[in-house]
């Protein structure tokens, strides 16, 4: 085996093909939509597997666990916990929309992994509302059937126009999502200008839960919507006050 000497010159790896560098990018955009869908079924897998388990060791538990997962009322209550999953999923995108350009976020965890899970965010938040709608065909309670689900403001047996906002929703929050991935086409201002469409998206979403959520009634369901509310309003007046304060000059 020959070695080399400190003259030598030293092996230089060969550089990456355009080819190459393009495929690798088109790899990673790939999976970093796919992650999250992978990541949010496994995550399913395992409540599955969970709640099997405690069905094996506590027969009690388990026969309330199958009322609840396999019987009449299992839709019902899938669509209910989807809807506050992907609800409190774009609070947190928006949260961290807002905050992406703070200074405490620019230190930990850096900028460029809150822009991500910003983004993968958005997505699950995204995945949960399509359950949440389809898991709606399964419940013989409201009876909901395909236009009733993809049409906006077709629900004609309950509250349409609560029901219909949220579907508007649901269509600008893909477009919200679509637009990550065509910001390299579409500029940088018409990708904002997208972005903007999230705080009409919020207020659609919270109105839709409010005064068509079965649950609206409930002090926890009503604190959660409260503090999503108003978080998202202080985060949004303190990020209006960063963006017009004045640079400060730097004294030489």
């Amino acid at each position: 085996m020959t070695t080399l000497s400190p003259r030598d010159p030293e092996p230089t790896a060969t550089a990456p093909t355009q080819r190459q560098v393009d495929t690798d990018s088109d790899i990673t955009r790939v999976a970093g939509v796919a992650m999250p869908v992978l990541v949010s079924l496994l995550a399913l897998v395992l409540m599955l597997g969970s709640a099997l388990v405690l069905a094996f060791i506590f027969p009690d538990v388990g026969t309330s666990l199958n009322a609840a997962l396999l019987g009449q009322k299992s839709f019902w209550y899938l669509t209910r916990a989807s809807a506050f999953v992907s609800y409190g999923l774009l609070w947190w995108t928006m949260a961290l929309g807002l905050t992406i350009t703070n200074r405490m976020a620019r230190a930990w965890p850096g900028g460029p992994t809150v822009s991500d899970i910003h983004e993968y965010a958005s997505i699950l938040g995204l995945v949960f509302g399509a359950i949440h709608a389809l898991s709606l065909l399964g419940d013989q309670y409201i009876g909901f059937g395909l236009i009733q689900i993809f049409l906006p403001f077709a629900s004609t047996d309950y509250q349409p126009f609560w029901v219909g906002l949220g579907q508007m929703a649901f269509y600008l929050m893909i477009s919200v999502v679509f637009s990550f991935y065509l910001r390299p086409w579409i500029g940088g201002r018409a990708w904002r200008v997208i972005h903007y469409l999230s705080f009409g998206i919020f207020a659609l979403a919270l109105a839709h839960g409010i005064w068509s959520g079965s649950d609206s009634g409930s002090i926890w369901a009503q604190l959660f919507y409260a503090a999503s509310g108003i978080s998202l309003g202080a985060l949004t007046i303190h990020r209006i006050q960063v963006s017009t304060r004045p640079a400060k000059r730097v004294v030489a």
